[in-house]
């Protein structure tokens, strides 16, 4: 099957990264995959997606808003290369109306799936009707609150809708555990390593671990938290770090190569946003390294996750929760064993780009060869 996949944003984010990753495991499994980025993303997305293990990359020109003289451009170069394509699979709303306008001009249009990445309502104007409605042949959404929006705005027949969670690189991410992170930061082998792996932005929660762990250190509790990521509330969470009088409790990473060596260092690896933030990418990646996991009951992680075997699961925003949830596993040296080893094993039957890649492909088919 060859299949092009198109994604117009110039960042790495979760829907780059989505379809890198479904890219990558169509190429394991013997298909053609294709993955076209915006001209001018080399370093930001598709040196990220070339390191993800995308071997297909072409770019198009995807600037946002309506660019006539850029989108005639595009609409020419995708459908070339649409031309010997079985199937796309576009990503956000600038290359859906492109594939979607590609497919109304030719004479063998091919089947078009749309992946909602976000918690955002769908309005149900007419332009949108004809797009999801007619002009689309599968939704694929990355958690069950996104499928429930997209079924609710009666814009796509919920048998059309369909939910494939986030997933980690099976491969890379494994129940094996590191000590090359507790080297590097010098922490004495009694000393659990707590992990938030995430930008720094306030809906990812970062004030909410610093709660609890301010309450954690004023009770005597022994850890050592780690921070890993970049943006923009970085020097305040900084600040507050060293007015608070925890700084040699707290390393930042900042921006880190190899996420999979860091993850399987953490004892403890947090995932506590405010709100759902779509297909958390991170929480897949804890599960399938085998960390006991602390999560906010927000999105895929309350769909994914069971309290008390697969993870901790506590409300979005509650500091005093987490701090107990915290102080339970940091005192608790089998359970946290117990619920690595749970998460390492459902992620890796369930959760790992190979399974979800697995699942797509049998909608693909069902598409491309209907019965």
């Amino acid at each position: 099957m060859k299949v092009v996949h198109l994604v117009s944003c110039r960042g790495w984010s979760s829907d780059a990264y989505w379809a890198a990753q479904m890219c990558r495991e169509l190429t394991r499994a013997g298909h053609e995959a294709t993955l076209i980025c915006p001209a001018g993303s080399e370093q930001r997305v598709m040196a990220r997606a070339r390191a993800e293990g995308v071997a297909r990359i072409e770019t198009m020109t995807l600037r946002t808003g309506v660019r006539p003289g850029a989108d005639a451009r595009d609409l020419r170069a995708l459908a070339r290369h649409t031309a010997s394509a079985d199937l796309v699979h576009v990503h956000r709303s600038k290359e859906h109306w492109l594939a979607a306008l590609v497919n109304r001009r030719s004479g063998r249009p091919r089947p078009l799936v749309r992946t909602r990445h976000i918690v955002e309502a769908l309005r149900p104007h007419a332009l949108n009707r004809w797009l999801y409605g007619r002009a689309t042949d599968l939704v694929v959404t990355v958690s069950e609150a996104i499928r429930r929006q997209c079924v609710a705005a009666g814009l796509t027949p919920a048998d059309c809708v369909v939910t494939l969670p986030g997933a980690a690189d099976g491969d890379r991410y494994r129940p094996d555990g590191s000590s090359a992170l507790r080297r590097e930061l010098r922490v004495p082998d009694d000393v659990p390593i707590v992990g938030h792996v995430s930008g720094f932005r306030i809906m990812k929660g970062h004030g909410v671990v610093l709660d609890a762990a301010e309450e954690l250190a004023r009770a005597g509790r022994r850890f050592h938290l780690v921070f890993a990521g970049r943006g923009p509330f970085e020097v305040a969470t900084r600040e507050r770090v060293t007015r608070t009088g925890l700084a040699d409790r707290v390393s930042f990473l900042g921006f880190v190569e190899d996420p999979a060596t860091l993850v399987s260092g953490l004892d403890i690896a947090l995932y506590p946003p405010l709100e759902s933030d779509g297909m958390s990418r991170v929480l897949f990646e804890y599960l399938a390294s085998g960390r006991a996991v602390i999560a906010s009951r927000v999105g895929a992680a309350a769909e994914v996750l069971e309290d008390g075997v697969t993870a901790l699961l506590v409300p979005g925003g509650d500091a005093p929760e987490l701090a107990r949830a915290l102080d339970r596993l940091l005192g608790d040296r089998a359970l946290r064993y117990a619920l690595a080893r749970q998460a390492g094993a459902v992620a890796h039957e369930r959760f790992t780009g190979a399974r979800v890649a697995e699942r797509l492909l049998g909608h693909y088919r069902r598409l491309v060869l209907p019965a």
